[in-house]
């Protein structure tokens, strides 16, 4: 029995654990093939019939068709073989999604994170299979789960509007100075910068569902500084210089936080590579553990709690992030927010 990942914590805590993970490996099926001769009606033996060529190996023609990329190149046998069977549920996906009272209806198209998905060629591009995994692997690539997930998010995003998000104006003396999306780690992630100790923090919770909504296009300014060919994957930095933990938060900041947590589990799977929460008294990183219930043991094992020296967080985020692509107020070379 694995033990659970628990968050990274400067020093005075030992490193995460990683879980165990099992690979089965697939052997392809071969495929027999023969020619059988027309019976001859000559009274003379019939001419010898030359050998049939070997077939090609079905599972590796397959393999050979599939469109790649750098990503797609690192899945593993159990991976792909999640990923075909997921493929040919896309239309009865799409179906349920969008027509949900006309599961007979044909469905189009779509663009997600900006890629076009054709449910009926989902091999025409690499990067959908790079999109679909996220979803295979927020389900530990059971297909079925998978499955439902990728319909609620589909709904959740129509319902949400997101296409009209994306040019939703937020007012800047509120949130101009909360959000960041600044740089990129040492593997080409971008990496996203929240604030929490501003003096208009209050604003910034007053109204939970327009917090929700800033909150959402934030993440999906930074997916569009993802590639799918390379890059799928963000570094997040909550900074929380400022903020009274003894003083508890309020309601709006207990329900924003907790819709937030719950939007980005169930419809942004596997976009997060790493989470700094920076500018934690020592003495308040037992606050951390409470996250532990609200996010999967993965996501947990992705945090790391640092201290409030620029020391301290320097030596987290540059064996992560250059020098010149740290803002100086963390210990990097870059410009500070602003």
């Amino acid at each position: 029995m694995s033990t659970e990942p628990t968050p990274t914590v400067t020093a005075e805590h030992p490193e995460p654990q990683a879980a165990d993970k099992v690979t089965e490996s697939l052997a392809p099926e071969p495929i027999v093939s023969a020619i059988d001769p027309e019976p001859s009606t000559a009274a003379t033996e019939a001419p010898a019939v030359p050998a049939a060529e070997p077939q090609p190996d079905a599972a590796k023609e397959e393999e050979e068709e599939e469109l790649q990329n750098d990503l797609t190149k690192k899945f593993t046998d159990d991976e792909w073989k999640a990923l075909k069977e997921f493929r040919t549920q896309l239309p009865e996906i799409f179906a349920k999604a969008f027509h949900p009272e006309d599961t007979s209806a044909k469905p189009e198209p779509i663009t997600l994170w900006g890629v076009t998905v054709d449910p009926y060629a989902p091999k025409s591009d690499a990067r959908i299979s790079v999109l679909l995994m996220k979803f295979l692997r927020a389900r530990t690539l059971d297909v079925s789960q998978a499955h439902d997930m990728l319909v609620a998010t589909l709904k959740w995003r129509k319902q949400f509007d997101i296409e009209s998000l994306l040019t939703e104006k937020f007012d800047d003396a509120v949130f101009g100075k909360v959000g960041y999306v600044v740089g990129r780690d040492k593997e080409g992630r971008p990496v996203n910068y929240n604030l929490y100790g501003g003096e208009e923090i209050k604003a910034v919770f007053s109204d939970v569902p327009r917090f929700i909504r800033w909150r959402v296009q934030l993440m999906e300014r930074s997916i569009t500084l993802l590639d799918f060919d390379k890059v799928d994957q963000m570094v997040q930095v909550h900074d929380y210089a400022g903020v009274s933990f003894l003083a508890g938060r309020d309601p709006n900041q207990k329900a924003a936080a907790a819709e937030a947590t719950n939007i980005f589990q169930n419809h942004y799977p596997e976009f997060l590579s790493l989470k700094f929460f920076i500018n934690v008294p020592t003495v308040l990183t037992w606050i951390f553990w409470l996250f532990k219930p609200l996010v999967s043991a993965k996501t947990f094992s992705k945090m790391s709690i640092v201290g409030t020296s620029k020391s301290s967080i320097a030596a987290a985020l540059l064996p992560i992030i250059d020098a010149d692509q740290l803002p100086s107020r963390y210990g990097g070379k870059a410009a500070d927010l602003e």
